[in-house]
């Protein structure tokens, strides 16, 4: 940025005028700054003296100026024994804040400060020659196994096979796969049988899901899950179909269970009309 002719003529050029404009702002009062004819010449000047190191950082050449402006009304910079040093190395430190702060997303407070600018600068993740995965192991993504194992395979066998029985003994098919499945998911999460029984006995939007009384309700958590009396843990009614299917016990058989039969048909859930 040239100088205006005007402007080298003017003894601020070297730290002794500078210190002497300095000096004569402080004593004029904090307004001189806004009215003074030389002051707009000082700053025109700082502009042009540090343009170069203004683009070296990606700023504006006034930008530095402005950064040259708040170091002149610091008292230590009139007392400095070279004051055009201090307001350079001023400039100088908030140029390279300022660009540290762009490439850090951060404000230039905290690239200042050295917890903050030790960090490299922010990038994105398409801008690295490597792939994501090669970054981090945390963004490794292991093949997924379409492998089915056998006891996959058994439970949903004994799944299937609940379901059917349901519907041979009057059940509708779509509520009891519904059921079937609901109770399985929510088994599969609980601690224990007797645990999700509890928390499936008092699951209300369970019921309304699947428009049942709770009788009805009941009489399947009952027939999938076993009595929750501990007298009859071991015993067939206190196991449940699935359990049974799973250790081996056919649909077949189920069906010869006149108890279990009993308790499902007195409970058949009704549509209602």
């Amino acid at each position: 940025m040239p100088e205006s002719s005007h402007a080298k003529n003017l003894t601020f050029k070297d730290s002794e005028g500078l210190r002497a404009v300095l000096d004569r702002m402080s004593s004029e009062g904090g307004g001189a700054w806004q009215s003074d004819r030389e002051v707009a010449d000082l700053m025109s000047y700082a502009a042009s003296r540090y343009a170069a190191l203004a683009r070296k950082h990606g700023l504006d050449p006034w930008e530095a100026a402005a950064a040259a402006f708040d170091a002149m009304r610091v008292t230590s910079t009139r007392h400095a024994e070279d004051p055009w040093a201090l307001v350079t190395r001023a400039v100088q430190v908030t140029c390279i804040a300022e660009e540290r702060a762009r490439g850090l997303m951060c404000s230039v407070h905290q690239a200042r400060r050295p917890r903050y600018s030790v960090f490299h600068d922010a990038e994105r993740f398409s801008d690295r020659e490597n792939a994501l995965v090669d970054y981090h192991p945390a963004f490794r993504v292991q093949p997924p196994d379409y492998h089915v194992s056998e006891e996959t395979v058994a439970v949903e066998s004994a799944m299937e096979d609940a379901i059917a029985l349901f519907a041979l003994v009057g059940w509708y098919a779509d509520t009891a796969r519904a059921g079937v499945e609901y109770v399985c998911a929510r088994l599969a999460d609980a601690a224990s049988r007797a645990t999700a029984f509890e928390q499936l006995r008092r699951d209300h939007a369970a019921r309304a899901l699947l428009d049942v009384p709770q009788t009805a309700w009941r009489a399947m958590l009952r027939a999938l899950l076993g009595s929750p009396d501990p007298a009859q843990q071991n015993t067939a009614a206190g196991r449940g179909i699935l359990l049974r299917l799973l250790v081996g016990e056919s649909l077949e058989s189920l069906l010869h269970d006149d108890r279990l039969l009993a308790g499902l048909l007195e409970n058949l859930p009704r549509r209602r009309p």
